[in-house]
């Protein structure tokens, strides 16, 4: 017979007619060991002379056309997919998907090709058969434009275009058998009833309900089930409030009775010993935890993260979150934990977070092996038509700049969906990297339930109130199928409703449990109500000796720059003779100390490895090898290399501070920091300041340790390099000016009853006791920092040894043992009662040093200084001391920030009210001296600056008596 090789020579390339000869020959020696329908065709061929119809002479040009037919339905194929359910739609489908144009014609329909190209996959590979032109059409119209449109010929990488291609193009559709099918149509029923449910008992009930968009719900079940089978075991979701009760009782289980309790007005919790519930929040933002088993029998844990209405704010935390879970569940290979984000259409093209986010996702400190995104796609935002929301064709596009794939998905079509969403399952535990499934649905009702669409969208929602639901639609298609019957449908659906009705009845009676939100590393933690003691921040002298010399020594072949060299041999110095320790050293001691008491430490922010001010170097990069070393890595013996975390971030706040935040949310025994390149920059993430970080606790019951360092300080560098806004972070605190809390300090709750702490501090000892005492309490509350920038290398802004340690008699030793000090009391070694002194002045951070300057200069001993280190919450028992102390001097507030800023308008209502409870006088005694009120917050001009700061620290400091506020 004829070899296959020589029926045309025109036959494709020589490496095909090879294979081809290779392949023939197997067939020959055991038909069973080739693919059945290359069997069946070396049986039709075989001994056929070079006339045959079969292959009618293929010339390398039309080889060269079909391969690139192939190809656009692979880079295209999704413009002609049927993804909208509505069917309004209107795309062009590309010339490229014509066959004419690549010369085919209907003649050539029924003419048979041979596709084969090396190291390709899918309808490409080699060993797929010859077919008719006709049958490749038929099969690449299936597999690309169907209910899933299929984007990823953007992805760089070879391998996993070609994992893709085996997955979509297989030979035949992909079908579901009888079994998952009736899983999946319970799993929609459980959704579809679970809205109409609430629909009829709630009428008039916002609830954001997910009707027209009910193929989420099994969608996402299956994604689970799916992602367990590969390894998961725990997911962390974030969503915003579309679907989100229907997600929370059908995928995450929350008590179908809690939420029905919630809908009826919802209780707070009663009578419980140390209960703080807050202030609570809308149901459609809480979130929640829970552990449920999966349909091949694994236990998944899944945990719902609250978030506010600001959309996607709470993308960045969820991916903390679950970076966190990788760490302290050793997850290495970050196939454990997983983070599911689920989007609007309009916010995940809208909103910049998001970006910021994607950004995160290949960064060695930040990734988490993987997001899957899910954009439930209403096609319309609110009121807004995608044409007047994106500039892109897809709201999805911004995903293409991380090279991740795309499944853009008909939410009518429930098994499409249910395959996208296993198909982002396989690719994220496979590849490790992000993936987005678009399923694009609408919204059968408003923005909300008592919204009206029709003033605005008046077309859709004319094609809407016609429209069959998901479950209509997949219903009528098992049963033409015959796999389900009628009754099967009614059964399922009764028994849903049944159970329904029963959690419903069970709600009446619902009584929320304590606390249903800490995870396991959070018990034994202390709730507002709950008194917490303070407790000592000093360090043993033998262990700082210990921990000094280990981060203060490099190994001996390593080469540093000249400068940091010269930093670390005066760092070795200062543990050597326990003197003049600098603001960085008292940072690197904080931070040793805790990871050899067994607490996890991450810092991370723009530039922190070195420093903005070039101060810290906790990173040593070798002048000739490039070579990085980290000192505080060699801690302990054996240290897990991210034990400690120092992290260069991408220059984002944002993304990045909600990061932090998420990661502080897992579990209370680390140190996690955020530290802005300039305090100035820190409002480029305002949102998570205001949603999150100053009201997560009252509002969701989340407690977190956060520390925001923020740089500030009037050193003359101008409007965007002197003010961290410190006005802000007080004005958003929630202790009342006119009430004096209890103080006793075994009775005191002050910082627990308050939402965050505010300080700046001014010495490297109390730095390192504030830091400290983040850990060692039995509560977690944010730590706000307005952190130095001329104090990091300044004369007098240094601290001894002796000031960290715990031994009596050691300064900073008081009934209590060593602490953090929330106001320094003047230095000049006061007795307990100073009558002859006629000024106080109070002041913050910084100018202190140029006060304190000022007053020797003048030898004005009249005159006392006290440093507030704590603004919030106020130290009024400390303030009282210090008035009764000084009972005849003047009450001065001085401060550099202009009169609007600053801690003045927080600072004067609380010391009126320490004063008026000691009879001192009242608010009009308190003066004012410090910038005049403006609009920027600082000068541009050097010399104005230097005026400015010279004139106020002279008033402060002057002899005369200070009639009146004094603004410069």
């Amino acid at each position: 017979p004829v070899p296959l090789s020589k029926l045309t020579d025109s036959f494709l390339d020589g490496t095909s007619s090879v294979y081809l000869e290779e392949l023939q020959r197997a067939w020959e020696a055991d038909p069973d060991s080739v693919d059945e329908s290359w069997d069946n065709f070396f049986r039709n061929f075989i001994g056929q002379a070079a006339t045959s119809p079969g292959i009618s002479g293929q010339t390398i040009q039309e080889s060269m056309r079909l391969l690139l037919l192939v190809r656009a339905y692979q880079v295209n194929g999704h413009m002609k997919a049927k993804l909208d359910p509505l069917g309004l739609e209107e795309r062009e489908i590309p010339d490229d998907l014509d066959p004419a144009l690549y010369g085919f014609t209907e003649a050539d329909l029924d003419r048979e090709f041979f596709l084969g190209v090396w190291r390709m996959a899918g309808f490409l590979s080699e060993n797929r058969p010859v077919q008719t032109l006709r049958s490749i059409l038929t099969r690449l119209e299936q597999a690309y434009c169907g209910s899933i449109g299929f984007e990823y010929m953007h992805i760089a990488e070879r391998d996993k275009c070609n994992w893709l291609r085996d997955k979509i193009e297989t030979p035949t559709p992909m079908q579901y058998n009888r079994q998952r099918r009736e899983v999946i149509l319970d799993r929609l029923i459980w959704s579809t009833q679970f809205e109409n449910f609430l629909a009829t008992k709630w009428t008039t009930a916002k609830r954001f309900g997910l009707e027209g968009g009910e193929t989420l719900i099994p969608g996402m079940k299956e994604m689970f089930d799916r992602a367990a089978d590969l390894g998961v075991e725990s997911i962390v979701i974030g969503m915003p409030h579309r679907g989100r009760l229907n997600v929370l009782g059908n995928v995450v289980r929350k008590p179908l009775r809690q939420i029905f309790s919630e809908f009826s007005g919802g209780t707070r919790p009663v009578d419980e010993v140390g209960l703080y519930t807050g202030t609570g929040d809308v149901k459609y933002h809480l979130g929640t935890s829970y552990d449920r088993p999966t349909r091949g029998g694994k236990r998944i844990h899944l945990s719902l993260v609250a978030n506010p209405s600001h959309l996607e704010a709470v993308d960045p935390v969820v991916v903390g979150k679950t970076r966190a879970k990788q760490y302290y569940s050793n997850d290495e290979d970050r196939t454990k934990n997983m983070a599911v984000l689920i989007h609007g259409d309009g916010s995940f093209a809208g909103q910049g977070v998001v970006y910021e986010t994607l950004h995160l996702s290949a960064l060695p400190n930040y990734t988490t092996g993987g997001t899957i995104h899910i954009v439930v796609n209403n096609q319309v935002a609110f009121t807004t038509d995608p044409r007047a929301g994106r500039s892109s064709q897809y709201c999805t596009d911004v995903a293409k700049a991380l090279d991740a794939p795309i499944f853009h998905v008909n939410g009518d079509d429930v098994e499409a969906v249910v395959h996208a969403c296993e198909l982002a399952a396989e690719w994220r535990q496979t590849f490790h990297s992000d993936v987005v499934v678009d399923l694009v649905c609408y919204r059968r009702f408003g923005h909300n339930e008592i919204d009206e669409p029709s003033f605005t969208q008046p077309k859709m929602y004319k094609i809407i109130r016609n429209h069959p639901s998901a479950l209509q639609i997949y219903r009528n298609k098992l049963l033409e199928s015959g796999q389900v019957t009628d009754d099967d449908i009614g059964n399922i659906s009764q028994k849903v409703s049944t159970i329904l009705n029963e959690e419903f009845l069970a709600s009446k009676d619902y009584v929320p449990k304590r606390r249903d939100w800490l995870s396991a590393y959070w018990t034994g933690f202390k709730s507002p109500e709950q008194i917490s003691r303070v407790r000592n921040t000093g360090v043993k002298p033998e262990i700082l000796k210990n921990v000094g010399k280990a981060i203060t020594t490099l190994p001996d072949n390593f080469k540093p720059h000249r400068a940091v060299k010269k930093v670390y041999e005066q760092r070795a110095q200062m543990i050597e003779t326990g003197e003049g320790l600098d603001w960085a050293m008292g940072e690197a001691l904080a931070f040793a100390t805790l990871l050899v008491e067994g607490n996890h430490v991450r810092l991370s922010g723009q530039d922190v490895e070195r420093g903005t001010f070039s101060h810290r170097h906790s990173v040593i990069h070798d002048q000739e090898t490039g070579e990085q070393y980290c000192p505080l890595d060699h801690v302990i013996i054996n240290q897990n290399e991210e034990m400690f975390t120092v992290s260069n971030s991408s220059l984002s706040e944002f993304g990045v501070l909600g990061f932090e935040l998420g990661y502080s949310m897992e579990n209370p025994n680390s140190l996690v920091m955020w530290e802005a390149q300039f305090g100035d920059f820190a409002n480029g993430a305002q949102v998570i300041f205001d949603q999150f970080i100053s009201s997560g606790e009252a509002k969701w019951l989340r407690q977190t340790g956060l520390v925001v360092l923020l740089p500030h300080g009037y050193d003359g560098q101008g409007p965007e390099h002197s003010s961290a806004r410190l006005e802000r972070y007080l004005q958003m605190s929630d202790d009342n000016p006119f009430v004096i809390p209890e103080m006793d300090t075994t009775l005191r709750k002050q910082i627990q009853e308050c939402n965050w702490q505010v300080v700046n501090v001014t010495t490297p000892a109390n730095y390192f006791h504030v830091l400290r005492r983040q850990i060692h309490r039995e509560f977690r509350k944010p730590l706000i920092v307005m952190s130095p920038k001329n104090l990091l290398r300044h004369k007098d802004c240094k601290s001894n040894l002796s000031e960290f340690d715990d031994v009596q008699g050691h300064p900073g030793f008081d009934k209590q043992g060593t602490r953090f000090k929330r106001l320094i009391k003047d230095q000049n070694m006061h007795s307990d009662l100073e009558e002859g002194i006629r000024r106080l002045v109070l002041c913050s951070g910084k100018v202190y040093y140029e006060l304190d300057d000022e007053r020797k200069k003048n030898n004005a001993t009249g005159v006392a200084i006290c440093r507030v280190e704590q603004l919030c919450p106020f130290p009024y028992d400390l303030i009282q001391r210090e008035l009764k102390r000084y009972p005849n001097a003047e009450i001065v507030w001085c401060q550099e920030e202009p009169m609007n800023m600053g801690a003045y308008n927080y600072i004067a209502p609380r010391l009126a009210t320490a004063m008026t409870a000691l009879g001192r006088g009242t608010f009009d005694d308190i003066r004012y001296i410090g910038r005049a009120p403006s609009a920027s917050t600082a000068t541009g001009f050097y010399s104005v600056h230097v005026k400015e700061q010279t004139e106020l620290v002279q008033k402060a400091i002057q002899p005369e008596p200070i009639k009146t506020n004094t603004t410069i």
